[in-house]
């Protein structure tokens, strides 16, 4: 009896068991160094995309976190993301629908049910879709096309090299901890990254190897980018961060709950958007060219309101400005955080390429700096940039569900760990109430949307143990197990199973040429909550105008 071809479509070429401990940190070095190289041209990419249609500069040098110039192009500067959004569904229809959208939820699948297989192509398009997205204005950020392309060298390697599934899968995590500590400039950051959504075993020497990548890719990229900071908080370093109060310590709660609820409508707000043009608009042109249309126009309108583009790109210097105080007004605030909360569903759900991070830190930077205004307006001793970056490591701790990443991302970007009790406080309690208000993170509600559900909050270890034996009914097999379409071996892990399940409502279970049982989707259900994970499995997906789950049509 057969049981179809590899989860995922993945190949069937011979690999070897997992290398010894030498070789694969080897591999790490080499990922680590080719994460930090990735990083640097990545960044060269987008800067010289930038200045080219913005601007009309054939130039690389770009910083983010200085406002860009005045237009040349004056009021047509709104068409600069439309030619962008072109260029955009052209590479990922034509060479890697893969690299559409954010990137995470695709490495994540990849990790989980694609036996860690990522097509080297993906790294290439990822670049230079994420680059005319970003440099043309679209209100994403660099950590998920970064994540995107460390991985896929990681696997690309892997693969190369004949390696097992845990070894391509724990390059997997290597390279996405290389990029993000690179773009960063964040190592703990990176590590962390890597062990709250990508390691398959959170295990010594998977440690090192990450640690390894990391350490390369942090060497690389402060040769090239420098050691700077991402954010200079002077008013950190001559004030005390916060008092020891229980009333200082319950404003922190309160704005940690805000913030919550800014993560999740962020979440539910961009697939919404996302739905909404898969059902109005077939071609993908245009319905990316109607979006970016649309974010050139609410891009233009700040500028001509405040002399900025602030709600373009990645949005550094906007939250520069909020650092620094430039940003008082709490109606301004409130605008650019709505502002960007609408550019940036707009930008991805309507077919970008580009990472959530940067737009989380955007909006937790304008909340975060409304509540810390407001909580010292009324007499309290604190200091309203604590609150500020509160703001940010909460919105991406509840945005994405990596706490301890968010937290510790946001304090290497302004080195000063002395604010991390603070950020604890606000990063935990938005991740609670976000969710209590959206159970899925923003990466895997994407693919919990394609029928596929995927471990968070370090329990990837304990769900890799459960077999199909384990959740199986055995014969006589119950009522529904008369619709099982699919085959299963009694030693299938939870992610086969699932798959399995995509065609049916149970799956035949057999050991050997004997059939034991039968597993149907509330008994993988079961399993998962088992585990405390708290997010169910989904339907199963029907019939749709995009069956590939690639977002761009049948």
């Amino acid at each position: 009896m057969t049981t179809g071809p590899p989860p995922g479509g993945a190949t069937a070429t011979p690999r070897r068991g997992n290398r010894p401990l030498p070789a694969i940190v080897g591999y790490g070095v080499l990922v680590g160094i080719a994460g930090g190289l990735a990083a640097w041209f990545f960044r060269l990419l987008i800067g010289l995309v930038h200045n080219l249609m913005f601007l009309g500069r054939l130039s690389v040098s770009y910083d983010a976190n200085v406002h860009t110039p005045p237009s040349p192009w004056g009021a047509a500067v709104v068409l600069v993301p439309v030619v962008g959004a072109v260029g955009v569904v052209y590479a990922v229809t034509h060479f890697a629908p893969e690299a559409k959208g954010h990137g995470v939820p695709e490495v994540m699948d990849a990790v989980h049910y694609d036996s860690g297989v990522i097509r080297p192509i993906v790294a290439v398009i990822k670049a230079l879709a994420s680059a005319l997205s970003i440099g043309s204005g679209g209100s994403v950020g660099r950590e998920g096309p970064i994540v995107q392309i460390g991985s896929a060298v990681g696997s690309s390697l892997g693969q190369v090299r004949h390696l097992s599934t845990p070894d391509l899968q724990l390059l997997i995590a290597a390279g996405s901890a290389a990029g993000i500590a690179a773009t960063f400039n964040a190592p703990l950051g990176g590590v962390l990254f890597a062990v709250e959504l990508l390691l398959v075993r959170v295990s010594g020497r998977a440690l090192l190897v990450v640690a390894a990548a990391v350490a390369a890719a942090i060497a690389v990229a402060r040769r090239l980018l420098g050691s700077q900071l991402a954010f200079t908080v002077l008013q950190l370093q001559q004030t005390k961060p916060l008092s020891a109060s229980w009333v200082a310590l319950l404003a922190l709660v309160v704005t940690g709950a805000v913030v919550g609820v800014v993560a999740a409508a962020f979440i539910r707000g961009l697939y919404w958007a996302e739905d909404r043009f898969e059902l109005h608009f077939r071609n993908p042109y245009l319905a990316h060219v109607v979006g970016m249309a649309t974010v050139g126009l609410v891009m233009y309108g700040f500028f001509r309101w405040l002399g900025d583009y602030n709600v373009q790109g990645v949005g550094y210097a906007t939250i520069t400005d909020v650092l620094r105080d430039i940003i008082l007004n709490p109606w301004i605030l409130l605008a650019l955080a709505a502002g960007k909360w609408l550019v940036t569903v707009l930008t991805l759900g309507s077919g970008a390429s580009g990472g959530v991070f940067s737009p989380s830190l955007f909006m937790g930077a304008a909340v975060g700096a409304i509540a810390g205004h407001a909580f010292a307006a009324m007499g309290l001793s604190v200091d309203p940039t604590v609150f500020v970056l509160g703001g940010m490591a909460g919105t991406v701790a509840g945005t994405t569900g990596a706490v301890l990443t968010g937290i510790v991302v946001v304090t290497e970007m302004t080195g000063d760990f002395a604010i991390a009790v603070p950020l604890l406080v606000v990063a935990a309690t938005a991740n609670a109430v976000r969710r209590y208000l959206s159970p899925a993170t923003i990466y895997a509600e994407k693919l919990l949307r394609r029928g596929r559900w995927v471990p968070t909050g370090l329990q990837a270890a304990g769900i890799n143990t459960i077999r199909a034996r384990d959740m199986m009914a055995p014969l006589p097999a119950p009522a529904g197990a008369a619709t099982a379409a699919a085959v299963v071996d009694v030693d299938a892990s939870v992610f086969a199973v699932i798959l399995a399940l995509e065609t049916g409502s149970a799956v035949t279970v057999t050991d050997g040429d004997t059939v034991v049982g039968t597993v149907t989707r509330d008994a993988v259900d079961a399993a998962i909550r088992r585990l405390g994970q708290g997010t169910p499995l989904p339907p199963r997906p029907g019939p749709s105008p995009d069956q590939d789950g690639d977002g761009l049509g049948p």
